[in-house]
């Protein structure tokens, strides 16, 4: 199995960053072929722009989208879009590691899914969801949140995690572009607990990797059941 693992933290010592040599050293043991981009490290320009294509299609109004499909076409993609993507495409399995911030990924992560997730090889038209350009990858995602259990779930103070307050990302996101989602990890109360607990959640970490395989999947729209032009059908 080939993984590419993408950690969004700008400290090296963070706990984070102990969940992500969790992930790659538990996946690498059991066999994976894993890459990593630390995108804080790597200094990840999370901003679009024209420069973004050493080409252009349109030289005169940027349409990002339509300069993605033409910058993969061609392969006059900017070199850090480029190498992201070949990453993710040689991929069977792609990890996140990241701490959650205001109900969603860190702004530098949203801008590398703002780049890399391409318009055209990775979704576009009816090609979302069981039909995305990724369908047939994995994805897994390990976070960490200052917030307790008990404020996420059905009836609680902020709703459901996967499907409430991050369901841009775990079903607009990941799930759109095909890939089937598995249930997240959580490391909870992070920056409250002791050293003790946060080496308990590793642990749990670690094991969660380990049985992978058998973890849920998050579940995502069923294109069946909806026509051309995903309006549901009837019966």
């Amino acid at each position: 199995m080939i993984v590419h693992l993408v950690h969004a933290h700008s400290e090296p010592d963070s706990f984070c960053a102990a969940m992500r040599d969790v992930v790659a050293g538990e996946l690498t043991a059991g066999g994976a072929e894993v890459t990593v981009s630390d995108l804080y490290a790597m200094d990840f320009d999370p901003v679009s722009s024209a420069a973004d294509f050493r080409e252009r299609r349109r030289s005169d109004h940027l349409i990002y989208a339509l300069e993605q499909r033409h910058g993969f076409e061609t392969s006059t993609l900017s070199p850090d879009i480029q190498a992201e993507v070949g990453k993710i495409l040689r991929a069977d399995l792609l990890a996140f590691t990241f701490p959650v911030h205001w109900y969603s990924v860190p702004a530098i992560l949203k801008g590398w899914i703002d780049r890399v997730f391409l318009s055209g090889p990775f979704y576009g038209g009816k090609r979302i969801y069981g039909a995305g350009g990724l369908a047939g990858k994995r994805a897994f995602v390990a976070m960490s949140m200052g917030a307790r259990p008990h404020m996420f779930g059905p009836g609680s103070l902020h709703g459901e995690l996967e499907f409430g307050m991050m369901r841009h990302f775990f079903q607009g996101t990941l799930g759109y572009v095909g890939l089937a989602v598995h249930q997240p990890f959580v490391a909870w109360h992070v920056p409250y607990v002791d050293a003790d607990r946060r080496a308990g959640m590793l642990d749990e970490l670690r094991q969660a990797v380990r049985d992978l395989d058998a973890r849920p999947l998050l579940p995502m729209p069923d294109l069946t059941r909806y026509d051309e032009t995903f309006a549901p059908l009837e019966g």
